[in-house]
Order: C-alpha cells, then structure tokens, then sequence
C-alpha cells in the first residue's frame, strides 16, 4: 500500500465532502475527517484491502454518530438550526465539480434535516455519491432491502420540500443582482416585484443576534429589506458571490459581514431564503473574505 499519509490525503476532498454534507457544520466535519484520520493511522493497513472504501466507511460512521449528537443538541438550539454557509472556489477538476455540485447547496442541508441519521447517509451515499447498495448496506451493517427502504422513505420525504423543478443557475444569479441594486437603491416596488407572493424567510440567529425565526409573504419581506436600507443606509452593502455552491446575497454593515443569504427562486420570483446571521458561523466566510 501506498504512504498512508498520501493515501489519506488523496481521499480527503471525498471524506470531507460526505462530513460536511451529513453535518452541514465546518467544524464538525472537519474533527469527523480529523477522527478518521486518527483510525486509519492506528490500523492495521496491511489487513484493508481497498483503502477508499475503508475510508468512506469510517467517515461515514463517524458521521452518524455526531449527527445523532447534533441533533440532541440543535433541539435546545435557539430559534432556527440552519446549516453553516461554506464559501467555495470555482471548481477546476471533474472531480471538484462534483464535489461542489448543487446537493451542497443550504437549501439542500437544511432539507435533509429532516432524515435520521441513517437515512441521511443512505440517501447521500446513494444519490450523490452513486454507491451501489451492496456498498450502503456493509458500510451502515444493513441488509440490502433495508437500504433500499431508507433511500425510498427519504426521497418522499424530501420531495415535499423540494422546489418544482431545476432553474438554471444563471436565472438565480439575474434575480439576485436585481435584488441587491434594488435594496442599495431603496426601492421598495423592485423589492417587492421580485418576491412571490408566499415568499418565505427563515432566519438563524443562534440566539447572538435578532433573527426571524420565519417570516412569510412577499409584501413584509420586501419591508424587511427595504428598512434596512433605509435604516443603515450607506452603510449596508450586498455582494452576490457563490456560497455553497449556489450564488448568494452577503449583506455587509459598515463593512461587517451581517448576514449570508440563500436564496430560491421558481424562475421567475425569489421564493425563500435562508438567513444565516449567527456570528459564530459567518466567522470563517468572513476571515476568508478578509484574506481576499
């Protein structure tokens, strides 16, 4: 077998892309690959016969267990858990293109909250890493039948969730350049003209910040947007940049990252977004940010 540093180090893009999808937390993912890496050091690597599968297991594991850890904590979380926001390079390889494709998106995280850890990992494994079943059911010590099951039982749930249909991403980015100009310019009728009529916010304050837990219907949505404009007025700026994959809003005030916003859209109008504005998980997007 190859260096077992190097081996680990080829895989890592994967594993960390499995953590942080089954987590939707920087932080944890990372101490998920950082376990992982801990095992594969301690083992006896003559005795793994494919070192990426042992690899995408141990992850895999590791992440279920601090999921069902997580989700004990994130029920005494205050207000809305939503996922913490990732900025991400374009894409150069095949393989990171993949890795950053639209099942990292907030919206996507925030909708398998509602699997159970298993179900999570079954339904990611198989339909964002395309494993076979064989590969599910001996990594989760399932049968076959039963990974079917929780793949199957987790696309209906999530369907209910699930926008309509795939808009292209450059319609996303149209709408969101539209927005911003028309919150810098303080105008209320673009605001709202932009959002559908049961447009949604959801918002996630940590309880360190004010933040709508959920605020519905496009008219006080553009309310909302428009008295922070007028209430900070030069001192708030947005930004449209890539955050997870998908083009987002970051608000700034007085040069401080406020909020990171995902947005969705029916192709048309914006029909939610998600507010992060939890200081402790805008902190690396905004140190990265300050590196640029």
């Amino acid at each position: 077998m190859t260096d077992p540093a190097h081996c680990f180090e080829r895989h890592r893009p994967r594993l960390y892309a499995i953590a942080y999808r089954m987590l939707g937390a920087v932080a944890e993912a990372e101490d998920v690959v950082q376990e992982a890496w801990l095992r594969w050091h301690g083992t006896d690597r003559a005795a793994v016969h494919n070192a990426e599968a042992w690899l995408v297991t141990a992850t895999t594991r590791l992440s279920i267990d601090r999921l069902r850890a997580a989700k004990a904590e994130r029920e005494n979380y205050v207000g809305v858990w939503l996922p913490e926001p990732m900025l991400m390079a374009a894409p150069a390889t095949p393989e990171q293109i993949h890795e950053h494709a639209d099942d990292v998106s907030v919206a996507f995280l925030y909708m398998l909250e509602r699997l159970s850890p298993d179900a999570r990992a079954a339904f990611l494994m198989r339909e964002v890493f395309d494993a076979d079943y064989e590969d599910i059911a001996l990594t989760l010590d399932k049968t076959q039948a039963a990974v079917r099951q929780l793949v199957r039982r987790a696309k209906l749930q999530l369907r209910q969730g699930a926008p309509r249909e795939a808009v292209p991403r450059a319609t996303l980015q149209r709408l969101l350049h539209a927005f911003a100009d028309a919150m810098q310019r303080s105008d209320f009728h673009g605001l709202h003209a932009l959002l559908s009529d049961d447009a949604e916010l959801i918002g996630d304050g940590g309880g360190k910040v004010s933040s709508f837990a959920s605020l519905v219907g496009g008219k006080r949505l553009a309310q909302l947007f428009y008295a922070g404009k007028r209430r900070f007025r030069d001192g708030l700026r947005t930004d449209v940049v890539q955050v997870n994959g998908q083009w987002t809003l970051l608000r700034f005030i007085d040069g401080q990252l406020e909020s990171v916003q995902s947005y969705e859209t029916d192709g048309e109008r914006l029909t939610r977004v998600l507010v992060q504005r939890n200081p402790d998980k805008l902190a690396r997007i905004a140190a990265a940010l300050a590196q640029r």
